[in-house]
């Protein structure tokens, strides 16, 4: 007899990892696939952090780390975090985990109980709304308007908090909307957050140095709202380590204790080969990370700059991150051969089959009218799918 668990019965199955999945499959297949859905960089590890690896096996890191992570390693994120965002935590305060996702459910496992209440601003990444629910929480979405760069608004929020509302899951810059919240935008959400104070933060800042907008203002930086904000990050996105696993988590104590608690049965402490890595990444890769930056930036322009120009499609120009995140719904009702567009999911397997360009459908991030279009790619093939996605639309009448 086989019996699955609710939990996870009730969980979905994530959208971009499956679109993914399915470019490598027809990939593997010989067709000349091209995946624009994946949100990874795709540079090379910088080479600091290679050797940095290298050397933690050469000399023996081979060996259970401390659950919340090495003093060094917490140290440097301290560092980061006292010169980067003028924001002042002991290494108590630090808790490093097996990448951001472990970092974000680590937190919300740590403060929601059944029948909370968690506000998810859409679009929204798609694990944030499976990781309320696992934690047995209540999903209410709030949803930021096309017009507004779709972030959403203080009487927005101040309209979803209830009795019930223990958290926010906040992330700035945005995925899937590449949307960066101001600092006047935010401290009109902290107006409404400090009538409030049974609300907690859980603010993702994994996107923090893919940022075209200039400095980066986290929501633990508005007075007041340090004690009550848990600041999520790591060195996937800005130093291209997503392999590597390693993110992290600085909140109050009382919050860092008790997800080194859970971390402690269920993970243990991340890889001390990549902690290593990760230290020579916040020390000696500042470089890299603009580089990277200074290249996702002009891949930016070029996307935006040729999507606008494709009939049918209505984009905003993103502020960070490395999505594109336009309206598709345009589309809706057209036709061509086998294919009829009635939604986004339509649409974007479309492309799949006529351009052969994988994205992933809007629906995945709580907004079915759009799709995502990821620009970690070489411009050449950027170039190559923007166009072979204008001749497949073109298709449609």
């Amino acid at each position: 007899m086989t019996r699955i668990a609710n939990r996870i019965l009730n969980l979905a199955d994530s959208q971009t990892l499956a679109m993914a999945e399915l470019s490598r499959e027809l990939k593997a297949k010989g067709i000349d696939i091209i995946s624009l859905s994946i949100g990874e960089p795709d540079f090379n590890t910088p080479d600091a952090a290679k050797e940095a690896g290298k050397r933690a096996i050469d000399n023996n890191f081979s060996h259970y780390t401390p659950v919340s992570g090495y003093e060094d390693l917490k140290r440097a994120i301290a560092d980061k975090l006292q010169k980067e965002n003028q924001l002042e935590y002991t290494t108590k305060e630090i808790i490093v985990s097996n990448g951001a996702k472990q970092s974000l459910a680590n937190a919300l496992l740590s403060l929601v109980n059944p029948g909370d209440e968690v506000i998810i601003p859409a679009p929204y990444w798609v694990s944030y709304l499976e990781l309320v629910k696992l934690a047995e929480g209540i999903p209410v979405i709030v949803e930021g308007s096309y017009e507004n760069d779709y972030k959403i608004r203080p009487e927005d929020l101040e309209a979803a908090i209830s009795e019930k509302t223990v958290a926010i899951l906040f992330n700035s810059p945005s995925n899937p909307t590449g949307s960066i919240y101001s600092q006047s935008e935010m401290k009109a959400l902290a107006e409404v957050l400090y009538k409030h104070p049974q609300v907690f933060v859980i603010s993702d800042e994994i996107y923090e140095h893919i940022n075209f907008m200039g400095e980066h203002i986290s929501m633990a930086n508005l007075p007041g709202m340090k004690e009550r904000t848990a600041v999520i990050n790591g060195v996937s996105k800005g130093y291209a380590m997503t392999g590597w696993r390693i993110g992290y988590m600085a909140a109050p104590l009382w919050l860092t204790k008790a997800c080194d608690k859970l971390q402690g049965q269920m993970t243990s402490g991340a890889s001390s080969i990549s902690q290593k890595a990760a230290l020579a990444a916040l020390q000696q890769c500042k470089e890299d990370s603009i580089r990277m930056n200074n290249i996702f930036e002009k891949r930016c322009q070029l996307v935006y700059e040729r999507l606008v120009q494709i009939p049918g499609f209505e984009v905003k120009k993103p502020g960070g991150a490395f999505y594109l995140f336009p309206k598709i719904d345009s589309f809706f009702g057209k036709k061509y051969d086998k294919w009829h567009i009635q939604n986004d999911m339509d649409f974007s397997m479309f492309l799949l089959d006529q351009a052969h360009v994988g994205v992933v459908a809007g629906s995945a991030f709580g907004a079915d009218q759009c799709i995502r279009i990821s620009y970690a790619t070489s411009e050449e093939d950027l170039i190559e799918a923007l166009n072979r996605i204008e001749q497949a639309v073109m298709k449609l009448q």
